[in-house]
């Protein structure tokens, strides 16, 4: 009664799929909230405030929508993923002060810390099923 789950290639492949694709639509939205919402100026003004560079939002926006527009469709997911976990762990250190939980006023760490976890895993499992430019092999496992 007790036998272990078997989980077949296939089923790991569309399930690295599915988090690539949500973590791709994370990213797009962190970007769409900077240009819509807040501004790419007013993000500007963000970052000086928190103590990082103003002209260093209009290169984590261009990030985070090329970034995840590339998990999206699957362009080299794997080193897109890993590439875009400093932009999360600055953000993380940003809202430290806040606390864990992320509906805390100013929003805290949880969900960005959540989203460095999620890109790490998927660094780890690889592209998923179609993905349009795979990303080469690496040591710690097949691509």
């Amino acid at each position: 009664m007790n036998q272990p789950i078997r989980t077949s290639d296939t089923a790991a492949t569309y399930g690295a799929l599915l988090l690539r694709v949500a973590l791709g639509v994370m990213w797009i939205a962190h970007a769409l909230l900077k240009w819509l919402v807040f501004t790419l100026p007013g993000t500007a003004q963000y970052f000086d405030n928190v103590g990082f560079p103003g002209f260093l939002a209009y290169p984590v926006f261009a990030a985070e929508l090329a970034g995840g527009l590339a998990l999206v469709l699957g362009v080299y997911a794997r080193q897109v993923a890993l590439l875009l976990v400093p932009i999360m762990v600055c953000a993380a250190r940003v809202h430290w002060s806040n606390g864990w939980v992320h509906t805390s006023q100013g929003g805290g760490w949880e969900y960005p810390a959540f989203l460095v976890v999620a890109s790490v895993s998927l660094w780890l499992l690889g592209d998923g099923a179609l993905a349009v430019r795979r990303s080469p092999r690496f040591a710690l496992g097949a691509a």
